[in-house]
């Protein structure tokens, strides 16, 4: 963990309060890329009507446009919760230089059914701000209920 993280990670926070408030399951992030958040979304399955609309996809893909380019080499990507493996294999073909990530997911993470998934160079760093991240899932389930 570097000295950013916990700072970039209350800005993925933010996302997921923000997709929390708009009746999305509350996960956000942020990709940083040369020290400046290039780019930032929250999940927007139930807006679109889309169950790839988590927010990593909706990420890779701003974080491409924003570049110019597909791979996120030289790119941090964090978000709140551990990547599903639909997520983990979308950042693995965008060849992603990092994640950091702040809750596990026991059910539906990655690293559940393939620890392996991500690209090999992809540099992971768990566990950040984990409290906070799990404490926001909890709370919108228990609403849920």
């Amino acid at each position: 963990m570097n000295n950013n993280d916990e700072r970039y990670m209350q800005e993925a926070l933010r996302e997921a309060r923000q997709a929390g408030a708009e009746g999305e399951v509350p996960i956000g992030g942020v990709v940083v890329c040369g020290g400046r958040i290039i780019a930032r979304a929250h999940n927007l399955t139930e807006r679109l009507t889309d169950v790839t609309a988590h927010a990593e996809m909706q990420l890779i893909g701003m974080a491409a446009d924003f570049l110019g380019g597909k791979y996120l080499n030289d790119c941090t990507l964090y978000v709140t919760v551990e990547p599903c493996p639909m997520c983990a294999a979308a950042l693995a073909w965008a060849q992603l230089g990092r994640l950091v990530y702040g809750a596990a997911d026991p059910k539906r993470g990655y690293t559940l059914f393939s620890p392996s998934l991500l690209h090999p160079r992809t540099e992971v760093t768990a566990d950040v701000l984990a409290s906070d991240c799990s404490a926001l899932m909890t709370e919108f389930f228990k609403k849920q209920r």
